[in-house]
């Protein structure tokens, strides 16, 4: 095969266009992926838009699972035929004050697939080796590819937050990141609460493994956390400033409200409302490829998998506007036959 088919976006807000392009050639320290499976990340409206200084044309896409089809010179030891993934981290420059500190994630030059280079929007995709993440047996391409971003990065921001077994730990949010968020939150031993706007969601919050279940248009979030002792954590995974604010008084002395919910807006933060507890607010990036590998190996472990819809890569434009119009359930995977 000499041509692949891409689904990539030709210029700054502009509809999907679905094309055929030659297939890419590995370079030094390179491999080439043949993409499976792509999630659908909210994050790859920051490619359409150009928010982070990505060319066009361009395909996005950071949640990438397929097996290795040819590998650069230099590469080792990955090899033709093992099957990987590729999340947010695509690679670094490992030169920067923070790789040299070991922590990559922070690179200063990090490289993210469908930003820095055509993402998984496509049958194949060329990444650095060091972005590859070793996709086990025991989980299919479809389940593997959204963990790749919206699993690491709930999974990760809970083992590295100040909470431990036992504490109450709220997930701020049942969607795309949320409904992970539920299940490694209950799976990692905290008693989980789990937020969301109306009642809709409940019956589904407590199947993945919520404790609690509260409705932010009908209850007062901080003073029903209060109630349970107050939370270690608040992982805050919706994309709305304006709703991770109220559950800071619900945080215990020392607490922290975790935002992984990415937005541009501001948050409203009164000084007071962190003093008195030495709470904290804390962002946390998703992870490195090594920490994607732990995030899957503990998905297998503990059976949290995430609730997805496919659809094929040529109908990309629809699983996108799904995504951004909050109607998947819980995340879109483009397919790539084969």
């Amino acid at each position: 095969m000499t041509t692949m088919t891409i689904a990539r976006v030709p210029e700054a807000n502009a509809l999907f266009e679905i094309t055929q392009v030659e297939v890419p050639e590995p370079g030094p320290g390179q491999v080439r992926v043949h993409v499976r499976a792509c999630g659908v990340c909210h994050s790859d409206s920051l490619t359409v838009a150009g928010a982070m200084g990505n060319d066009f044309p361009r395909a996005p896409g950071h949640e990438i699972a397929g097996e290795i089809d040819a590998v650069g010179h230099g590469v080792t030891p990955w090899q033709a035929g093992q099957r990987v993934g590729v999340g947010w981290f695509g690679g670094c420059d490992f030169t920067c004050d923070s790789c040299r500190r070991g922590d990559f994630i922070s690179c200063e030059n990090v490289l993210v697939p469908g930003i820095a280079y055509d993402g998984g929007y496509a049958e194949y995709v060329i990444a650095p080796a060091e972005a590859l993440v070793s996709i086990p047996d025991d989980l299919t391409d479809v389940d593997a590819a959204p963990l790749l971003c919206a699993g690491i990065t709930t999974f990760n921001a809970l083992r590295s937050s100040v909470a431990r077994p036992g504490d109450v730990v709220a997930i701020l949010g049942v969607g795309g990141l949320g409904h992970l968020g539920i299940q490694y939150a209950a799976k990692m031993g905290f008693e989980t609460v789990a937020v969301a706007r109306g009642t809709e969601k409940e019956s589904l919050a407590r199947e993945l493994g919520a404790h609690h279940y509260l409705d932010s248009t009908s209850a007062d979030v901080a003073a029903e956390l209060n109630k349970l002792g107050g939370a270690s954590v608040v992982l805050a995974t919706v994309t709305v400033p304006d709703a991770m604010t109220p559950a800071l008084g619900g945080l215990r002395p020392r607490g922290q409200l975790v935002v992984v919910g990415a937005s541009a807006d501001p948050m409203q933060v009164p000084p007071f409302a962190l003093i008195p507890g030495s709470t904290a607010v804390q962002g946390h990036a998703s992870g490195t490829s090594k920490d994607s590998e732990d995030t899957l190996r503990f998905s297998v472990l503990t059976g949290v998998r995430p609730r997805i819809e496919t659809m094929p890569l040529e109908r990309a434009q629809e699983a996108y506007d799904k995504m951004m119009a909050g109607d998947a359930r819980f995340r879109m995977v483009l397919t790539m036959g084969g």
